[in-house]
């Protein structure tokens, strides 16, 4: 389109309506959905419940300033403190401003600890937001290009390696916090060593560091608990989350536990339309809604199934580096780039996504049933299959050709 700026690369392809998993575009073919919007309809399409708030708060009120109490607000700041087990809770309209949050909470931790200059750890193959504050935080350089000079404060180390953080808390005393993803869904659905995030824990008590976990895509049930963090009983100081938490309504949410809770005082921080009623009273439905039908279970079910399916399906199949996941945040990771895999997936009916050039991310609503988890297994399989092995013929030629 000439008006809009060319930020996305979009398929060709628009989508018109969508009833649970599945989607239509504006020439009536059927889609499958395992994307969810990039993990945020976790209830799937035209959720009924979801449906209904909508409308019934959009007839009584959509916004009122946050000079004002909000109950629908403070309902849900409730609901995410109890199943995070945290105090306070900031409300936001995206992951990158939660994030934001989060990064504002850590330099006032540190300015109260008497550091002038606060440094926070972050991780190499990071992915935080789109803002200047996140992508300074974030470690991918392609994100970072063009937009230089970056925001200072962060300290750079791979992900999932315990050495090189104490490696830094040996050689700096401005280092106020570490911000980490429990699961690195754009970096490719990367699960980190078991105990890594209890040994982060452990660094940031001895430290008095804060420990902030990025669960904008692994929260809200996807990985089988509410947040991935809790896979090992931990519990973060700082944490934000966006994307399932509205189903599609835009939102994000900083939550903070103890003096970390306390920091943000007024004037320190805010927004305009960050918890709305309308927003904040999806993400009371969206929370009831998965308690109600036991979704972070059944995630659980889901992904062990369809990881075991793709597992038996692909077995032994060269060209698979690695098929990994917890819940439904699955990678399966080719040994070559695979990008092109989006339009035949999105040509055979199904919407999935490539990241890290090689990682075929998965990321389907919880209200698969069965025999719709099976289908996206058969079918995404069988396309890989194809791929590699016209993959395979053309190397074969080429090298003929070479020869």
């Amino acid at each position: 389109m000439p008006s809009l700026m060319a930020a996305y690369g979009r398929l060709p392809v628009t989508m018109q309506r969508g009833e649970g998993v599945h989607l239509w575009d504006d020439q009536g073919r059927e889609y499958l959905d395992a994307l969810s919007g990039i993990a945020v309809c976790s209830l799937g399409h035209a959720d009924p419940a979801v449906a209904d708030t909508i409308a019934a708060q959009a007839r009584e009120m959509l916004h009122v300033s946050n000079l004002y109490h909000i109950p629908q607000q403070e309902a849900l700041g409730d609901e995410l403190c109890r199943l995070a087990d945290m105090d306070k809770a900031f409300f936001c309209n995206s992951g990158a401003e939660a994030n934001e949050a989060c990064i504002k909470i850590a330099r006032l931790h540190g300015h109260s600890r008497g550091i002038d200059r606060p440094t926070i750890i972050v991780m190499d193959t990071a992915f935080h937001g789109r803002t200047m504050a996140t992508i300074s935080a974030t470690g991918n350089q392609k994100i970072k290009a063009g937009f230089g000079p970056m925001l200072e404060g962060f300290h750079i180390v791979p992900y999932d390696d315990i050495a090189a953080i104490e490696a830094v808390a040996r050689e700096r005393d401005d280092i106020v916090a570490i911000l980490v993803e429990p699961i690195q869904g754009e970096a490719g659905i990367r699960i980190p060593t078991a105990g890594y995030l209890t040994s982060l824990r452990t660094l940031c008590d001895e430290r008095g560091w804060l420990l902030m976990c990025d669960e904008i895509q692994s929260g809200m049930g996807r990985t089988g608990h509410w947040f991935a963090h809790q896979h090992e009983g931990i519990k973060a100081d700082v944490m934000s989350l966006a994307k399932a938490l509205g189903n599609g309504m835009p939102i994000g949410a900083c939550l903070a536990r103890g003096a970390a809770a306390e920091l943000i005082q007024p004037g320190s921080h805010g927004t305009t339309f960050g918890g709305n009623p309308l927003a904040c009273s999806v993400g009371l439905t969206v929370i009831r809604e998965i308690e109600r039908r036991n979704l972070v279970n059944r995630v659980a079910e889901l992904g062990t199934l369809m990881l075991d399916d793709f597992r038996h399906s692909l077995h032994n199949q060269p060209g698979i580096r690695a098929i990994r996941g917890r819940g439904l945040m699955l990678g399966i990771e080719l040994d070559i780039p695979c990008a092109e895999l989006v339009g035949k997936a999105l040509a055979a009916g199904i919407l999935l996504n490539v990241t890290a050039g090689n990682v075929i991310r998965l990321l389907p609503p919880y209200i698969l049933t069965d025999a719709q988890s099976s289908e996206l297994v058969r079918r995404i399989s069988d396309l890989i299959i194809e791929f590699l092995q016209e993959a395979d013929l053309s190397e074969d030629d080429d090298n003929a050709a070479t020869a």
